[in-house]
This record gives structure tokens, sequence and C-alpha cells, in this order.
């Protein structure tokens, strides 16, 4: 006796499992919805950059009632400030002092960090807190520090109370000294990771040949993650020139123009004089300086990667 296969009855559950076909315009839909987010935040970054680089065009100030369009006269006058070059010599010398301090700083401890041991491993836990303070925060206790009365490091370095950590000679390395606790942490954890991607054939090679440990850090490892020290050098150095937080909470600039960054110039022309298109000019003259810098930095950073991949131009 033969059978026949009965085909299955289409039911309410399987008419309910079949794939529902998506209305055209909301599959066309779709991509302007999922960019929105970008949108917003491109929207929130080139709003306020835009407006501020109008206002450097105009002479709007808490004591003119209604601002009018004056060209370049804001960029003349602030770059014949000899102040203003001051703030530049002060941002650059600052930027470059710190990081180069703490790339050197940063990488020495990495390398020791390369190493697998228990302290190590406790070290690489806590060299992380620094980063978690803010840097407001982190000015007032280095402030607190700092102070040549009852400060615990004039105590422990048996200063007396006679040695001004932020007096007009000494201010800027000790903001530089603070910038260095924060961000030394940062370049050695970046540094760390490039170390940790390397590939271990060069190395074990070199060892069965005899190479000491400076030879194959200087011929290996060094052109190797030579591009993640630039990253970090880019990341700091971006960074350094715009400082402002920790700096102002510890010199407010001072004393005289000893720390006056031009992040500290745009706010005392904005919020201290009320001059708004005068700060604006100070951010705007900041940004073309970043602007430039990164290019540069980038471009080596090309090559840097470039030649560590064995095509060098």
């Amino acid at each position: 006796m033969t059978t026949t296969a009965v085909p299955p009855t289409k039911g309410p559950a399987a008419a309910d499992r079949a794939p529902r076909a998506v209305p055209a315009w909301r599959r066309g839909l779709r991509p302007y919805l999922l960019s929105i987010p970008a949108v917003l935040i491109i929207v929130g970054i080139l709003y306020p950059f835009v407006l501020g680089a109008y206002y450097a065009f105009l002479n709007y100030a808490a004591v003119v009632p209604r601002p009018s369009f004056v060209g370049f006269e804001n960029f003349a006058e602030i770059l014949s400030d000899p102040t203003f070059w001051t703030s530049v010599r002060v941002t650059l010398f600052y930027a470059v002092a710190a990081t180069v301090i703490e790339t050197v700083l940063g990488v020495a401890i990495a390398l020791l960090l390369n190493r697998s041991s228990l302290i190590g491993r406790v070290f690489e836990r806590v060299l992380i807190l620094p980063l978690m303070i803010a840097p407001v925060i982190a000015g007032v206790i280095w402030g607190l520090m700092f102070n040549p009365q009852f400060g615990v490091l004039n105590h422990v370095l048996g200063l007396g109370s006679t040695f001004d950590w932020l007096g007009e000679s000494t201010a800027i390395w000790s903001v530089v000294l603070v910038d260095v606790w924060i961000f030394t942490p940062f370049v050695a954890i970046l540094v760390l990771a490039g170390i940790r991607s390397l590939p271990k054939e060069p190395f074990e090679a070199s060892a069965v040949d005899g190479a000491g440990w400076f030879y194959m850090f200087r011929r290996l490892m060094l052109p190797m993650m030579w591009p993640y020290i630039l990253v970090a050098v880019i990341f700091r150095f971006m960074d350094s020139l715009k400082i402002f937080d920790h700096v102002y909470v510890l010199t407010a600039g001072g004393p005289g123009d000893a720390t006056r960054t031009l992040q500290i110039g745009a706010y005392q022309n904005s919020i201290v004089n009320l001059n708004y298109s005068q700060g604006s000019t100070y951010m705007f003259l900041l940004w073309v300086i970043v602007f430039l810098t990164a290019r540069y930095l980038v471009s080596v950073l090309g090559k840097a990667q470039r030649r560590a991949a064995g095509s060098e131009d």
C-alpha cells in the first residue's frame, strides 16, 4: 500500500512567521534616520566654531550695544600686541616641554611595565589613577602642595618656606609638572599597548644570535613602535596647546604673564574684559596654530607608519 505525502497546511502560525515586506519608503528613509546623530554632532561642533569665527570680524563687546563688521581690525590689533606673542611663546614652551617630558617618561615606564612581574601588574593598575582625577581638582590639590607656608613639597624637600613654586621664574615649570603627573600615564598606557602588539619573532631571532637588550631596543623595538609614540605625541601636543583648566586654577595666567597661555588670553579678553570679538580672535588664531601643527604631525605619522611597514618612500 502506497502513501502519498500531504503538503503541510499553512495555518495562522505559519503566516505569522513569514517575513513581511518592508515598504520602499521606509527602506529609503532608514539611511537618513541612521545619520541623524552624526548630523547633530557635526552641527553642534560647527555652529559654535562658525559663530566664533564670525565674531572675530565684529567689534562685539559689552560696551558696544550694536556691533558692526570691522574686517581684520581685531586680527591687526592682536597681532601687533606684545601680550599676544607672549601668550604664543608661553603656550608653545608649555606644549613642547610637557610633551617631551611625558613622552620620555611614558616610554620608560612602558618598558618597565612590559616585564611581567607582580609589582609591574599592580603598578599598571595604579598608574591610571591620575587620569581619573579631573584637571581642575588636580590643580587644587597641587596648589595646596605648592603653598610655600604649609605645602607638603617644601616640607618634604627641605626647602623651608622661602621657595615659591608659583613664583614668576618657576610657575611655568610647576604647571608643567602638574601636567606631567596627570598625563604621563596616558602616554605609558598607549606605548605599552604598542609594545605588546609587536611581533615576537624578530626579537627571538636576535636573542638567538646573541644580540643585547639595548641593541634590540634601538634597532628593532624603537623603529617598530615609533608610530605608537607619534600617536601619543600628537594627542598630548594638541591637548597641551589648548591647556586652560589646571593652569588657571594654579596661577590664573600669572604672576605677570609667566603662564598666560592663549586659552587664558581668550578668557581674559572675553570674560574679564567683556571684549568678545577679541576673545574669539584669540581662539581663531589658536585654532589655526593647532590645525597647522596637527597637519604636519599627521604627515610625519604617515611616513613613520610606512617606514615601519617596510614601504618607505
